[in-house]
């Protein structure tokens, strides 16, 4: 051996296999509005760069179009100090998010960065992206989710995996009813996803409707309008990602997201920006397509413990519940839970419609005898709307129908039974002791 094949052999292992030889720069060309244009370096879709700007610091983004031989990128904060030929560092490790039991009581933006002025979350880094699992390997909805609402738990039992959406036009009570279920839940863990809501409103609902007792096992992630539409965006997505993390841990978790609207627009806004053809309603096909993917990713695992459980809080519009975005949820989830403005006008809350609400797995976790007098409930509710306006005219009679007297009967103690304060909490247990006694003693009033 040569003395220089000897003095190459011991360079080479003087190196670390993990050095990185050279590292290629991009530029970037155009910024209109928030999108960036960049050429020079090979990117992949979603992949993650740094952005030099003026004042000496960087500007994260993502990729998220593809033209030829240049990328198309959205920033991740404020687009200020970029200028013409930039250099564009692209990240070559795949995106993770710190996650553990520390970060439960805890308020967070989109990437996991603290926004309570508490140390940065420490924790095992687990990949942004994760596989939905396999749907016949995913374990069935076979057990009733206590919310700690008398409503839903005894009309719409939810089932631990179950994905339902909330509703709603604004001002019903919306936030209050996350608020009640966040804090008297019997999941082991709650996530709560406030994406596109004010930044006043995200105090608001930390400290009015979560409270202290709802803190210490939840964990807040918050994404104000006034952010990037692509900070949304992942928002949403690291809601999803931790209620898999602690899913797979084995614990019964509720996600609650404020809102499924607010994501889907915000995709809007992407789609738009790189150019995709508007067709509801202004909102491109990508939007659609990633809104059916993000609700997917709730629900069971297929191991034999662990539940992901999550409600949606949807935003109809002028109260318009033919929205494409409320058509689109009410598709794809597993139930629907409707606040109704006239309700909530009248001073019933929770405002909700127990009529035009449904729970899709009601019958997989409920015993026949439950079901029976939900059912019960619910033809009550609607016989009495049919005719509630005509009570005050005397243009119901009695005796001519026994299920409308019965109803007319009932309604007083089925409002009641309905209502609840916000500071009420009602186990699942006793919602159904007093559903069987509301139904019970009206059935022994009423003569056959």
């Amino acid at each position: 051996m040569s003395l220089l094949e000897h003095r190459l052999q011991l360079a080479r292992a003087a190196l670390n296999d993990e050095l990185d030889i050279g590292q290629v720069y991009g530029r970037l060309l155009r910024v209109t509005g928030n999108l960036l244009e960049v050429s020079g370096c090979r990117l992949v879709m979603g992949q993650r760069c740094f952005i030099d700007t003026d004042g000496g610091g960087e500007l994260e983004a993502e990729v998220v179009a593809l033209d030829r031989e240049q990328a198309m990128l959205l920033p991740l904060g404020t687009p200020s100090g970029l200028y013409a030929g930039a250099r564009v560092r692209p990240c070559a490790s795949e995106a993770s998010i710190p996650v553990s039991s520390l970060a439960l009581g805890r308020i967070v933006d989109g990437l996991m960065r603290p926004l309570d002025g508490l140390p940065a979350i420490k924790g095992q880094p687990v990949p942004w992206q994760s596989a939905i699992p396999n749907p016949l390997l995913r374990r069935r909805v076979s057990e009733p989710l206590d919310v700690g609402v008398r409503a839903i738990n005894a009309l719409l039992t939810p089932g631990k995996g179950q994905r339902l959406g909330l509703f709603a036009g604004p001002g019903v009570g919306k936030s209050v009813l996350l608020g009640m279920m966040a804090r008297y839940t019997q999941a082991d863990v709650v996530v709560v996803g406030l994406i596109g809501e004010r930044g006043r409103e995200v105090r608001e609902f930390i400290d009015d409707c979560l409270g202290e007792q709802g803190r210490a096992k939840t964990l807040v992630i918050a994404a104000p309008a006034d952010q990037s539409p692509l900070l949304r965006v992942r928002a949403a997505e690291s809601c999803h990602r931790v209620a898999e993390y602690f899913r797979d841990q084995g614990k019964d978790v509720l996600l609650l997201m404020d809102s499924l609207t607010r994501y889907v627009q915000a995709r809007r806004e992407i789609g738009l920006a790189v150019g995709e053809p508007p067709v509801a309603r202004g909102y491109p096909p990508s939007a659609f397509s990633a809104l059916t993917g993000l609700v997917e990713r709730a629900g069971n695992g297929e191991q034999q413990s662990g539940s992901l459980t999550a409600f949606y809080t949807v935003l109809a519009e002028g109260d318009d519940q033919q929205d494409p975005v409320a058509d689109a949820a009410r598709a794809i989830l597993d139930g629907h839970v409707v606040l109704s403005r006239q309700l909530a006008e009248q001073g019933h809350y929770p405002a909700i419609d127990i009529g035009a609400s449904i729970s899709r797995v009601m019958s997989k976790v409920a015993t026949p005898e439950h079901l029976a007098q939900a059912v019960l409930c619910k033809r009550w509710f609607g016989l009495y709307q049919q005719v509630r306006e005509l009570l005050p005219l005397g243009g119901i009679q009695s005796g001519k129908s026994r299920e409308t007297d019965e109803a007319i009967a009932a309604y007083p103690a089925l409002t009641a039974f309905l209502q609840q304060s916000e500071h009420e909490p009602v186990s699942l247990q006793q919602s159904l002791q007093q559903l069987a006694e509301l139904t019970g003693n009206h059935n022994a009033q009423t003569p056959d």
